[in-house]
């Protein structure tokens, strides 16, 4: 009968792992075996015909412009997680107390996560246009700026420009799950610590911090990983420029296979890719491991 039953359990995730096999392990196989072969080829059936070689990761690795773009995609990641999680804290806590409307405000708060990329990308490209848009206006309003700014065409403000919509798009995310778990924390433990002359500084660090750090902890980690190699926003709005300001890993992988027709040095950059992000996620580890288990 125990041996009924796992066979019952194997057969019903059978389904499953095939899906994975076939969709995760198999083309990630294709990517290691590409960046391995010396030479470049557009025809997938002739991989195998181009002799191993680790020439694409030393062409990759002691290239200044793959430095440069994983400082960008850093930077790009740096900005758009750590701007999200303030704002999703921030709304989040307003969303935890009582007020009236607070239904339809939490609906208005998560719009942002449901919108299509496309459509976000659009509006962006409107509300940031150097001509007639919104942003400009509201500038010379307040008599912040004189002229009108080129966000997405000078280098300088390139990478704010994508990183608005991408923080736009994101903080739902914190929101939801720092929102989740705020209404975890028993209001007891406030109650008892405002009776002994706790302030807002002190509710915060003592009670609501350690109880939403373990979701916040989980959260960072995968929005980073979700971020950094994010490619429709950067590529709808700027394609990686003005002269590189914007070009991140996704970006530069993009290029080369697609534009350059370099499918194994693009391959090599994916797995460069790989390797940063389970990075992230071995220095995660301890933590992650310390709140979890």
């Amino acid at each position: 009968m125990r041996r009924g039953r796992n066979i019952l359990a194997y057969g019903l995730l059978s389904p499953a792992f095939l899906v994975v096999v076939l969709f995760l392990v198999y083309p990630l196989f294709l990517a290691v075996n590409l960046s391995l072969r010396a030479g470049q080829t557009m025809n997938l059936s002739q991989i195998n015909s181009l002799p191993l070689s680790l020439v694409n990761y030393a062409e990759v690795l002691s290239d200044p412009a793959t430095w440069h773009s994983v400082w960008k995609s850093v930077e790009y990641t740096g900005l758009s997680v750590g701007i999200s999680f303030l704002i999703g804290l921030g709304t989040a806590l307003v969303l935890n107390r009582k007020f009236p409307g607070r239904r339809i405000l939490r609906t208005l708060v998560l719009l942002p996560w449901a919108v299509p990329g496309v459509v976000t990308v659009l509006g962006f490209l409107w509300i940031l246009d150097s001509s007639y848009g919104v942003m400009n206006y509201l500038l010379r309003s307040l008599h912040l700026i004189s002229t009108d700014v080129a966000w997405f065409a000078d280098p300088s403000t390139a990478m704010i420009a994508v990183v608005i919509p991408t923080v736009w798009k994101g903080y739902p995310f914190f929101t939801l799950m720092l929102l989740a778990a705020l209404q975890s924390i028993p209001g007891d433990l406030y109650e008892a610590a405002r009776v002994d002359g706790a302030g807002s500084t002190q509710l915060f660090r003592f009670i609501t911090w350690p109880g939403i750090r373990t979701t916040a902890t989980l959260a960072i980690v995968l929005q980073v990983l979700w971020v950094f190699r994010e490619f429709d926003y950067i590529y709808a709005t700027t394609g990686g420029g003005p002269v590189g300001a914007t070009e991140t890993l996704a970006i530069r992988i993009y290029n080369e296979a697609f534009g350059y027709f370099h499918m194994t040095t693009a391959s090599a950059l994916g797995m460069l890719t790989v390797l940063i992000c389970g990075l992230v996620v071995f220095m995660a580890y301890p933590v992650l491991r310390k709140e979890f288990f």
